[in-house]
């Protein structure tokens, strides 16, 4: 794993050599259960974490304590806050939970700087995993001003069940993926059990209508 886990994410796999070994002796794998809290508001950002296995979620609570989901950070993938507040020198404004067990590399703060500044293809990498984030949180915005909730429900259902037809979230934690209140969210679902698309039972929500949601979730005038 140590010599092979630069191939996992693209970009990197045309490293010189020299290079690959800097980054290789300069970092470290670590390890985490599912559920804990990786990084917090006020913390210190000391590493880059580059994502071997497992996915993190990184939501942030607003005044009124109301948590907003804001990414996730699948295997393969760099955590784009973490890369923000390296390069800002800030700390984190948001937390980071580990949704699953997680296998990620720790890049320090002196080997990220390094490499930035000395190797143009680790640089290429850094700032185009940025900027696709960026462009993700965009969306995210445009998704929360001018999307309907019942279509947003939708499409988040399908992404959540992924090939599955279950999806394992109670309404509070759907909420938070949406940044909206515990009620709508259960509103919204017993409109899509009255219309035969989802079954509920307590934390769960199968899905009984895939096609049903697809249509809705594509839907620009949806009603529900």
């Amino acid at each position: 794993m140590e010599h092979s886990w630069i191939d996992k994410f693209k970009g990197l796999s045309r490293l010189p050599d020299t290079v690959r070994n800097d980054l290789i002796s300069g970092s470290q794998i670590v390890n985490v259960p599912a559920g804990t809290q990786i990084f917090a508001p006020g913390q210190t950002v000391d590493n880059l974490l580059l994502l071997l296995e497992g996915t993190v979620r990184v939501q942030q609570k607003s005044e009124t304590g109301r948590e907003v989901f804001l990414y996730r950070v699948h295997a393969g993938e760099s955590c784009v806050l973490t890369t923000a507040c390296m390069l800002a020198f800030e700390d984190y404004s948001a937390d980071g939970i580990a949704e699953t067990d997680v296998s990620a590399v720790a890049i320090p703060r002196q080997t990220f700087d390094d490499l930035v500044a000395k190797s143009p293809v680790f640089r290429e990498f850094v700032f185009t995993a940025y900027s696709r984030r960026i462009t993700d949180l965009f969306t995210l915005i445009d998704d929360i001003v001018f999307k309907r909730m019942d279509v947003r429900l939708a499409s988040r259902l399908l992404e959540l069940a992924g090939a599955g037809e279950t999806v394992h979230a109670t309404h509070a934690v759907l909420s938070t993926e949406l940044g909206t209140a515990r009620e709508v969210i259960s509103r919204t679902l017993a409109e899509f059990q009255r219309r035969g698309w989802v079954e509920q039972s307590r934390g769960e929500v199968c899905l009984t209508d895939r096609e049903g949601l697809e249509r809705l979730a594509r839907s620009a005038t949806p009603e529900v």
